[in-house]
């Protein structure tokens, strides 16, 4: 039996003001909320829900979460994120294939490419 990505989770010390976040940042919706420690966001161009987990410390040596996003303008994309809180860890490719990689708030890393280079 195959499975299907639906959700993609991320584990935060403060789930509320990380799933309103990236709300913003995709034109999505926090569509639960769960007194925060569950919180859910769906809509705007996510294509399956991301959900929020409240944690009381993050789990040393635990794999963080990774996004690869794409954008039609990259650069002024990037810009958008960076004014919005994301901060920048590393610009990568060269002239066939770039992307970034960011992270959000609370240092969880994701990558946004060109979407005409995917």
């Amino acid at each position: 039996m195959a499975m299907t990505l639906s959700m993609v989770t991320f584990d935060t010390t403060d789930a509320d003001s990380l799933a309103t976040w990236w709300a913003e940042q995709t034109g999505g919706e926090v569509v639960e909320r769960n007194d925060g420690w569950f919180v859910m966001v769906t809509g705007g161009t996510l294509p399956v829900l991301l959900a929020f987990q409240k944690i009381e410390d993050p789990t040393p040596g635990k794999n963080r979460i990774h996004l690869d996003l794409t954008a039609q303008d990259l650069d002024a994309e990037v810009d958008r994120l960076l004014g919005a809180g994301a901060t920048l860890v590393a610009r990568r490719g060269d002239e066939s294939f770039r992307w970034v990689t960011l992270a959000d708030p609370q240092g969880n890393q994701f990558c946004v490419a060109a979407a005409d280079h995917v």
